[in-house]
Parts: structure tokens; C-alpha cells; sequence
């Protein structure tokens, strides 16, 4: 079966989720030009529902920047998961912090 974009695009998230369950993200929105992070660590997402959350969103118009991390004192081990969204005008992307290494990234659209 043929992948659509989308699909292609969200695969990394799905496959990190079924590799590293106990993974979960942050959610990060573009508001009057920061990032701002969803309130509550309540609100962070269980991997599995990474891949879906972004879709939703994406089919309604949202871009989105994800961001794979691991600890930088074991650059291979993926820990946490940023998904940056917005509409219009993306603020600078901020850099991991620095016990943090970026694994992987991507862009919507690219």
C-alpha cells in the first residue's frame, strides 16, 4: 500500500512510538511570535498518540516542526518528543537544551 505525503511524513513518529512506548511529547504553539508550551505536563502526549494528534492538525491547515531528542550523555536514546505547530509566521525554532541532542526533525510542509 502507497503512503500519502502525510502519512511518509508522520511515519518516524509512529514507528519511535511503537520502538519507545513510554516516549511523550510536548506540544508547542506559535503565539504573538514565541513558542508556548501547552500549560500542564498533564497535557504532554503519550507517544502513541503523536502520530495522530499531528494529523488532525495538519489536516487542518496547522505546519508543524517535530523534534526527536535524546540525552546528550546518550545521543541514541530518543527520551522526548517536541511538536512545534503554527498557522501563518513560525517564531525562530528554539535549539535543544544543552544536556539535550536532536536525533531527528522534520517540517510541514517542507
Amino acid at each position: 500500500m502507497t503512503q500519502t505525503p502525510l502519512q511518509a511524513f508522520l511515519a518516524p513518529l509512529a514507528k519511535l512510538a511503537l520502538k519507545h512506548p513510554e516516549i511523550e511529547a510536548e506540544v508547542l504553539w506559535a503565539k504573538d511570535g514565541l513558542w508556548q508550551a501547552q500549560d500542564d505536563e498533564a497535557e504532554f502526549l503519550d507517544g502513541e498518540e503523536v502520530p495522530y494528534y499531528a494529523e488532525g492538525l495538519l489536516l487542518e491547515g496547522f505546519h508543524l516542526h517535530y523534534q526527536i531528542l535524546a540525552e546528550a550523555a546518550a545521543p541514541k536514546l530518543p527520551v522526548h518528543i517536541r511538536l512545534f505547530f503554527w498557522q501563518n509566521a513560525a517564531p525562530k525554532l528554539p535549539r535543544p537544551e544543552a544536556d539535550l541532542a536532536l536525533l531527528a526533525s522534520g517540517i510541514w510542509p517542507a
